[in-house]
């Protein structure tokens, strides 16, 4: 493997952003071998040992890239032809050949993953692995049981599709308004807004917080960063649970 500038090894192995790990280099807290790295110090991640604060880091493998991104409001998740909206790929550089795992609509945050991994993209974000996906939803007004229950077993959308059952718990109360949690293993196309808006709950804010195992943490608005070891080999574990299959619905006899 050619050598490379010591903050991409670094951002690739889960120690934030490039301009995060470049602070990290000028402080003087990055070693390669036994030589402490300067700016523009670059590496050869098959044969350097790279240290951060005395610890040895343990380099991602190149063959695929898997980033954690927090999408913020009014960006677009996806490219769209002659739509001049900033999109997630401005965000994050050099990031035109990877696969989006759970888009969002162009008003609602939170986390996404990056990934050229084709394999494990479809299987996290395909509806018959029924893989979950956890939101945080700022409601307008306190919503009553009824509501919730509605939420909980599923609702008719307008083009017909009837969601799937989700958990849905009140989280805490906010002024007039409530942050309800919801967990649910389906991606219809704006599927919490359209739930809402059939059954009379104002959506102030909707932010994803987790997708299978991998959690939003920390991240804010426009933050990335690369996953680390055990976090690829959590989701890579999750892709390989079979599908779910749906029960069978057989139709009474005529008589």
């Amino acid at each position: 493997m050619a050598e490379e500038r010591i903050q991409k090894i670094l951002a690739r192995a889960g120690f934030g952003s490039r301009r995060a790990n470049e602070i990290l280099i000028a402080t003087g807290r990055v070693k390669v071998n036994a030589e402490t790295a300067v700016l523009g110090s670059k590496a050869d991640p098959k044969s350097d040992k790279i240290y951060v604060d005395g610890q040895l880091v343990k380099i991602v493998d190149e063959e695929y890239q898997y980033i954690a991104l927090y999408k913020p409001r009014m960006v677009l998740s996806d490219r769209v032809n002659e739509d001049p909206r900033r999109t997630v790929f401005d965000i994050v550089p050099y990031s035109r050949s990877l696969f989006v795992v759970g888009r969002l609509d162009f008003e609602s945050e939170g986390l996404m993953l990056l990934t050229n991994d084709g394999e494990l993209a479809n299987q996290l974000t395909h509806p018959r692995f029924g893989h979950e996906k956890e939101y945080r939803v700022l409601l307008a007004r306190k919503p009553d049981e009824q509501q919730l229950n509605a939420w909980r077993r599923g609702v008719v959308l307008e083009d017909g599709h009837r969601t799937q059952p989700a958990e849905v718990k009140l989280d805490a109360a906010a002024g007039k308004g409530a942050w309800v949690r919801v967990i649910m293993k389906e991606g219809h196309k704006r599927q919490i807004r359209e739930i809402c808006g059939q059954i009379g709950l104002p959506i102030v804010k909707l932010m994803r917080v987790r997708i299978g195992t991998l959690l939003l943490g920390t991240l804010k608005p426009g933050d990335y960063r690369s996953l680390t070891s055990p976090e690829i080999k959590k989701l890579k574990e999750l892709a390989v649970i079979k599908p779910v299959k749906k029960p069978v619905v057989r139709k009474a006899p005529k008589i």
